[in-house]
């Protein structure tokens, strides 16, 4: 359970999907004063380096990140949900050249207000301490709380937060196949116990059983609590084999009205900007409760 690293997967076209995601989730929130509790289920070391170490061998950055800012430069088109997420990009790297890339950690502490407070989970023993001393270096770092434990135990307990807002990303590896059963298991409780939180869940669209049964599975979860849902998906490529990822997606319990849109606006014009020899599509469905 170990040998993930977030590192490896910095700035792939699988983060793009779910920090895009995720700022839009959280810049909704935020439009109403009251305090928001934030989870990340997940966290890893929070902010990467893409010029060395594990990103700079799996190399995915150069099919994500950087393949999506060539294409801008080059003049294609935009809209406001990838310029937003952009400029998250550069806010770590003081507006110059692609060198760091932030997780969703960072990502989320930089978007804090005052009043709002960021949970962070990490079980790898090395992770952990560079997190811990990452979120150290942060000016927001007071806001911040970092568990070295399981999160899919201990999510229960923070629920639900004392302002009854709150916005939790589970983002696991899923390289041990219990992953599913315990993402399933924690989001039961999770809407027992905080039915109207909002829950952005992210998966790699595999075709494992385990895989591709969990948008299905997610469904029957949120029907049974009566919960509305939006599910998107982006593939890059389709080539047999799955050596590396090609396509993974979120599903979002309770989302904002606007997700549908801003997604419905984003999704094509990262198919076309990082798609691999005309494999790239993109899935957007969704359900009003």
């Amino acid at each position: 359970m170990f040998s993930y690293r977030h590192a490896f997967h910095a700035g792939s076209h699988a983060d793009i999907l779910k920090h895009l995601t995720l700022i839009h989730l959280l810049e909704y929130l935020q439009e109403k004063p009251g305090a928001l509790t934030i989870v990340d289920t997940h966290a890893g070391a929070g902010i990467y380096s893409l010029k060395d170490g594990f990103a700079a061998v799996s190399k995915e950055a150069e099919g994500g990140i950087f393949q999506l800012l060539r294409f801008i430069e080059a003049g294609n088109p935009t809209v406001e949900s990838i310029q937003k997420y952009l400029e998250c990009i550069y806010a770590e790297n003081m507006g110059g050249d692609i060198a760091t890339y932030p997780g969703s950690p960072f990502i989320l502490a930089r978007l804090l207000r005052p009043q709002d407070r960021l949970k962070l989970f990490e079980l790898h023993p090395k992770e952990i301490d560079i997190l811990r001393h990452n979120v150290g270096e942060l000016k927001q770092a007071k806001q911040i709380d970092v568990y070295a434990t399981d999160s899919f135990s201990r999510l229960k307990g923070l629920l639900p937060p004392p302002s009854r807002r709150g916005l939790v990303l589970i983002d696991p590896s899923y390289e041990d196949k219990q992953d599913y059963r315990y993402l399933e298991a924690a989001m039961e409780e999770a809407l027992q116990r905080f039915a109207t939180g909002c829950y952005a869940i992210w998966y790699p669209a595999l075709s494992r059983r385990e895989s591709a049964a969990l948008p299905e599975r997610m469904k029957k979860i949120a029907a049974s609590h009566k919960r509305s849902w939006v599910h998107a998906e982006l593939r890059i490529e389709n080539v047999p084999g799955e050596r590396r990822l090609q396509a993974s997606g979120m599903f979002i319990i309770n989302p904002p009205w606007t997700l549908e849109k801003h997604l419905s606006e984003a999704l094509p014009i990262l198919a076309k900007a990082l798609g691999v020899d005309g494999g790239a599509q993109f899935l957007l469905k969704s359900f009003e409760a």
